[in-house]
C-alpha cells in the first residue's frame, strides 16, 4: 500500500508543471472571452464570443500566426498553434466596436472589415501581431437601405487575382455577393450601389429540413440565414452560410457550389456541413473554413450559452476537409471532447480525436457551500445552461467529483457563467485562477494542476491538459479568484480513461423517414454500461460525416428532423461509455 501511494505522489510530482507544451484543446475554445459592452445601462454583464474567423497568415510564403476575430471583442488574438492565443490591442477600432468582421489575409497583408448597413472603412494591417491598422478605403459607397453589407465576407480568388464580398443576415434577404475593385481599393465593382451586388441564394426550409428555425428544427418560425464564406477548392466554388439561429442548438453551416464565384450556385445535397446538435456545445453555425501550417481544413463556428443574455455565446473549432468527391465536410463527432492538435497532414480527420472520454457525466459531487438551489450536480448534467454558485466568491471553495472508480485522469475543462456579475471591462483585474486535485481514496489528495503558477489571463472556458495520465478515483476543484461577486460554473468535465471495456455495438437499429421527408423516426437497443451514443448519418455509406450525440439516460429514439427532401440516407450507431467507443453498427439505408 505505502509503494502504491509513494508511486502516486510521484507520478503527481511529475504532472505538476502544467505550463508543458499543450497538445490537445477542447470545445468551447479557451480564450481570454470579452466583457460585452451592449447591455452595458442596463447593468448586465456577461462575456461572449461569436462569429468566429480565424485567419491564417503568410509572411513572406511562409507560415506566420494565426490571427482570430469575434463578434464585438475589441480586438483580436494571435497564437502559433491554435491553442495558445493572446490578445492583441489594436492601434485604432471602431468606436461602436466589430460585429462579424470580415478578414482575409493575401500577400503578406491582413485585410479586416466591419458589419455595417452604412459607409464603413476596409482597414489593412502588414504588422496584426502588434496590433498597427491602417485605412485600406475609408467608405464603402452605402448601399441601398437594409441591404447591408451586415456579416461579410471578402475573398481573394488566387488564380484570377480577382476579390469578392459576400454577406447576408436576414430572414427577409438572401446571401448576397458583389465583385470588388483592386484598382479603386476595394470598392464595389459596379459604381451604382443599387446595381453593385447581386442575391446568390435564399433559404429553403421546405426542402432543407435543418433551415427550420427553434430547437431541433421545432419552430415555424421564418430562419435566418448569415455567416456567408467562400473557399476555393479544386476549381469549385463554395459558399458557406449559417442556419437557422444562433440561439437553438441545430444552428449549423451549410454550402453552395459554383463555378464561378458570383454563380450561379447549386446547393450541396449533403447539408448541412457542419451540425452538432447534441452534447455540452451545442451548435456550430456562423463561423469560417480555413487551412493550418499543414494545409489540414478547419471550420469554425458558434456556440450558444444565453444564461445572462440572449446573445451570450462562446466559440468552437472543428476538424474539416473535402473527400474524394470533393464533398465538404466537417466532424463534429466528439466534438466538445479533447482532440490532439495537428503536427502535419493527417489522413483522416477522426485521427485527432484522442480517444479521452468523459469520466463524470452524472456522477455524484460535492461543493463546499451552496447559494440557494445553484446545487453542485448542475456542472456534470452536461447542462451548459445550469449552473453551481458556492455562497461566496472566495479562495478556498471546493467542488469535488466522484468518479465512481478509479479512472487515467487525462484532462479537465471548467467552464464559467457570468452570474449577476458586475464586470463590463476586461481589464487587469479579470483573470482565472484555480487548482486541481486528485485522489483515489478521498482522503489523500495530490495536486495535478495549478493556475496560479502560471500568467494571469482570464479563462471562461478553461481546458487543462495534464502531461501524464493520473489515476485516481475523485477529482477536485479549488478556486482561487475570479473577478466579480459570485463563482458561477456550468461545466466541470473531467476526461480520461476507465480500466473496464468500451460498451458493445448496439443492435436493432431502425431508420423510418416520414411522410414528410425532411424527418426521419430513429430507434436503437440500449447496451449494458453505454454512457451514450453516436447516431451517425450522411449521403453514403462512406460519408457518415453528421453526428447526434445521445446520453444513455434519454430515450432510445429520436426524431432527426435535418434532412433535406429527395435525397437518400444512410445511418449507424456507436456506442460509448468511460473507457471507449463501441464498433460501429451495420450501415442502413433509409430512403
Amino acid at each position: 500500500m505505502l509503494k502504491r501511494f509513494l508511486s502516486f505522489c510521484f507520478l503527481l510530482a511529475a504532472v505538476l508543471p502544467s505550463l508543458a507544451q499543450q497538445k490537445t484543446y477542447c470545445n468551447p475554445m479557451d480564450i481570454s472571452y470579452r466583457y460585452n459592452f451592449e447591455q452595458l445601462n442596463e447593468r448586465i454583464s456577461y462575456r461572449s464570443g461569436a462569429d468566429p474567423v480565424i485567419v491564417n497568415h503568410k509572411v513572406g510564403g511562409k507560415p506566420g500566426d494565426y490571427f482570430l476575430f469575434v463578434t464585438i471583442s475589441g480586438g483580436w488574438w494571435k497564437s502559433k498553434n491554435l491553442v495558445d492565443w493572446q490578445y492583441v490591442v489594436p492601434d485604432k477600432w471602431p468606436m461602436e466596436d466589430m460585429c462579424a468582421p470580415a478578414a482575409l489575409s493575401v500577400r503578406d497583408t491582413l485585410f479586416l472589415f466591419q458589419s455595417t448597413f452604412e459607409q464603413r472603412p476596409i482597414f489593412y494591417s502588414t504588422e496584426p501581431e502588434k496590433g498597427k491598422l491602417k485605412f485600406y478605403n475609408r467608405w464603402l459607397p452605402r448601399l441601398p437601405k437594409d441591404i447591408g453589407p451586415w456579416d461579410p465576407a471578402i475573398f481573394h480568388d488566387d488564380d484570377t487575382d480577382r476579390w469578392y464580398m459576400y454577406w447576408g443576415s436576414s430572414n427577409v434577404y438572401p446571401i448576397f455577393g458583389a465583385e470588388l475593385d483592386h484598382r479603386r481599393r476595394l470598392t464595389y465593382l459596379n459604381p451604382d450601389p443599387s446595381k453593385a451586388y447581386q442575391p446568390m441564394f435564399w433559404l429553403d426550409p421546405w426542402q432543407h429540413g435543418w433551415e427550420r428555425f427553434g430547437p431541433n428544427h421545432s419552430d415555424p418560425i421564418k430562419p435566418f440565414t448569415e455567416g456567408a464564406w467562400m473557399t476555393k477548392y479544386n476549381g469549385k466554388y463554395y459558399l458557406q452560410y449559417g442556419a437557422p439561429g444562433t440561439e437553438y442548438n441545430v444552428y449549423a453551416n451549410g454550402t453552395y457550389v459554383g463555378k464561378d464565384p458570383l454563380g450561379p450556385f447549386e446547393y450541396a445535397p449533403y447539408n448541412p456541413i457542419a451540425y452538432k446538435p447534441g452534447g455540452y456545445a451545442t451548435g456550430t453555425g456562423h463561423g469560417n473554413t480555413f487551412q493550418d501550417h499543414f494545409g489540414n481544413y478547419w471550420n469554425t463556428g458558434t456556440t450558444w450559452l444565453g444564461i445572462v443574455w440572449g446573445m451570450e455565446r462562446r466559440i468552437v473549432m472543428h476538424p474539416a476537409g473535402f473527400d474524394k468527391d470533393d464533398q465538404l465536410y466537417a466532424n463534429t463527432r466528439f466534438g466538445d471532447f479533447p482532440h490532439r492538435l495537428p503536427t502535419q497532414k493527417w489522413t483522416s480527420s477522426n485521427e485527432l480525436f484522442t480517444g479521452w472520454m468523459l469520466l463524470n457525466y452524472k456522477k455524484p459531487v460535492m461543493a463546499s457551500s451552496t447559494l440557494d438551489t445553484l446545487r453542485a450536480e448542475l456542472t456534470v448534467d452536461e447542462n451548459p445552461r445550469t449552473f453551481w454558485v458556492p455562497k461566496q466568491n472566495k479562495t478556498g471553495e471546493t467542488l469535488t467529483t466522484d468518479l465512481g472508480r478509479e479512472h487515467d485522469v487525462r484532462a479537465v475543462q471548467v467552464n464559467y457563467v457570468d452570474y449577476k456579475n458586475t464586470i463590463f471591462d476586461s481589464d487587469s483585474t479579470v483573470y482565472t485562477q484555480f487548482r486541481l486535485y486528485a485522489s483515489k481514496d478521498g482522503k489523500k489528495w495530490g495536486k495535478i494542476a495549478d493556475l496560479t503558477q502560471e500568467p494571469k489571463r482570464d479563462r471562461a472556458c478553461a481546458y487543462v491538459e495534464l502531461p501524464a495520465p493520473v489515476r485516481a478515483r475523485y477529482v477536485r476543484y479549488e478556486h482561487v479568484y475570479t473577478a466579480g461577486p459570485y463563482v458561477a460554473i456550468n461545466g466541470f468535465r473531467v476526461f480520461g480513461n476507465g480500466l473496464g471495456k468500451a460498451p458493445a455495438t448496439p443492435a436493432r437499429l431502425t431508420v423510418t423517414r416520414q411522410k414528410d421527408q425532411r424527418n426521419a423516426d430513429i430507434s436503437w437497443q440500449k447496451v449494458p454500461g453505454a454512457v451514450g451514443y453516436n447516431i451517425l448519418w450522411g449521403i453514403a455509406k462512406d460519408k457518415l460525416y453528421q453526428t447526434y450525440q445521445i446520453w444513455d439516460d434519454q430515450p432510445n429514439q429520436l426524431e432527426l428532423r435535418a434532412l433535406n427532401v429527395g435525397v437518400p440516407y444512410y445511418f449507424a450507431i456507436e456506442a460509448f461509455n468511460e473507457t471507449g467507443v463501441s464498433a460501429v453498427s451495420e450501415v442502413i439505408g433509409a430512403r
